[in-house]
């Protein structure tokens, strides 16, 4: 079985050090025979979420392409950069998005219900972004995904990449790409149930 991840940054900046760090735990994931779609949150647009928005207008269309590719997907992988000791506004608006139910009823968290997950996170900082990836393991634990234990958080990040956006250190490199790997193992064990 070929398992589909969603890789998605919660940065929008093009250079950023979590989008490397999620391309190096994608690599990990391809190795391991999983098929991996990178989207970006800033190709969207996404109005903040509002309840009264979605009253009024109801679940944007930008909204409901994201919730066929989640629907689409087996398993999630995230990059989650640290803004003040948490996860970015633009990763947790788009994940209350498409949490909203689908135009078919169906309640959106089913979207995470039941599907592995897995959190990186780089910072400049030495703490390499790990409240912003134990606060997103949060919020997708709350959603019922099954967040697997391995993570990665990347202190002083923006040393440890090389001009192709590799890793520079192997045992970090290696590290990082286990976790990839182990989202796509954990993937099809639950598959099997």
């Amino acid at each position: 079985m070929t398992v589909k991840v969603l890789a998605l940054c919660g940065s929008a900046r093009r250079d950023s050090l979590n989008r490397k760090l999620l391309g190096v735990a994608a690599r990990g994931a391809r190795d391991r025979g999983g098929e991996v779609t990178f989207i970006s949150l800033a190709d969207y647009q996404l109005p903040l979420y509002d309840g009264e928005l979605e009253k009024g207008h109801g679940i944007p269309e930008r909204v409901r392409e994201l919730q066929g590719l989640f629907a689409e997907c087996d398993a999630l992988l995230i990059a989650s950069p640290e803004h003040n000791g948490g996860y970015t506004a633009l990763l947790k608006n788009a994940i209350d998005w498409v949490s909203r139910p689908r135009e078919s009823g169906e309640p959106g968290v089913l979207l995470f219900a039941g599907k592995a997950a897995a959190v990186v996170s780089a910072s400049p900082g030495p703490m390499g972004g790990i409240r912003s990836m134990l606060g997103m393991r949060g919020v997708l634990e709350k959603l019922g995904a099954m967040v697997i234990p391995q993570g990665f958080s990347l202190g002083v990040a923006h040393m440890a990449f090389t001009e192709d956006s590799n890793l520079a250190d192997e045992k970090a490199d290696t590290e990082v790409r286990s976790v990839g790997a182990a989202l796509v193992r954990v993937a099809r064990q639950l598959s099997r149930q």
